[in-house]
């Protein structure tokens, strides 16, 4: 049974920027200086996700709720908001955001299982009230369609992003058939280039491929960064079987052979690494 709550949360984080009493590490942060964190703690959820380590989730999403409730309060202390704005604007939004749930907009509404819409509705419904959203708060309308994709996001994401918002602008692939073969041209492209000795050319190709491979990711419904991350993690599941195996044999990894260690590959394939 749970012993604290949010409140003794937020108890605890405006006990720890005390100026008198605190944590002097704690008390001289601001935003730039705990935005990284932010990140990392981001990153620490997904790498748990990707592990199926559902313990260690449990632990990284209360890192995670730990740097918002940090955020909110440097925020009240220069009065600019706190942790209940951040709430309040949340609910508020995913209320506006989900009409098909809320009909009325408020968390009593409810609706009948006849008014149920196809995902594909939900979505396209989404960004038209994003679109208003910003056309109501007033935000410059001449922003270009990429303006609000944050540069700190990871290439993979930001990548994706960039092809999710074009796509929207109807900028995209009739079906995977050219999806396909644009990712076998870019191949074609890099390895000309690698055979050019052009090494700017090989730099520009091979961020294209890479660009290539998002693309077709997303068009199969497959997040680019968090199918990385399991092909990263599957990658170290099977060396470490080979690592393993070695030293049974009484040997390094680099003392094998490249036919013994493919072998050994293969044995971890099978053996469901």
């Amino acid at each position: 049974m749970a012993q604290y709550t949010l409140e003794n949360l937020l108890q605890l984080m405006l006990r720890l920027r005390d100026p008198e009493t605190g944590c002097s590490w704690d008390i001289r942060q601001d935003f730039a200086s705990i935005a990284p964190y932010t990140v990392e703690e981001a990153h620490e959820v997904a790498d748990a996700i990707a592990r199926s380590n559902y313990a260690h989730l449990q632990e990284e999403l209360g890192d995670l709720l730990f740097q918002v409730v940090f955020h909110a309060c440097m925020a009240e202390e220069l009065s600019l908001f706190d942790f209940y704005g951040v709430l309040d604007g949340l609910v508020e939004k995913l209320l506006r955001r989900h009409p098909h749930v809320f009909p009325d907009g408020t968390l009593n509404s409810t609706r009948s299982a006849a008014d149920t819409v196809s995902e594909t509705e939900v979505n396209r419904r989404w960004q038209e009230i994003k679109r208003w959203e910003k056309h109501s708060s007033g935000k410059d309308q001449s922003q270009g369609l990429f303006d609000d994709i944050p540069t700190s996001l990871p290439a993979l994401k930001s990548a994706q992003a960039i092809q999710e918002k074009a796509a929207e602008q109807g900028f995209d692939w009739p079906d995977i058939a050219p999806v396909f073969a644009k990712l076998r041209e870019e191949m074609d492209e890099l390895e000309e280039a690698w055979n050019s000795g052009d090494q700017a050319a090989v730099r520009d190709e091979a961020g294209d491929l890479l660009f290539s491979c998002v693309n077709l990711a997303r068009y199969v419904g497959s997040d680019a960064e968090q199918s990385l991350l399991g092909a990263n993690h599957k990658f170290k599941r099977r060396f470490s079987y080979i690592e393993s195996r070695m030293l049974e044999m009484g040997r390094r990894v680099q003392e094998g052979s490249l036919a013994e260690l493919d072998a050994l590959w293969d044995e971890s394939k099978r053996a469901g690494l």
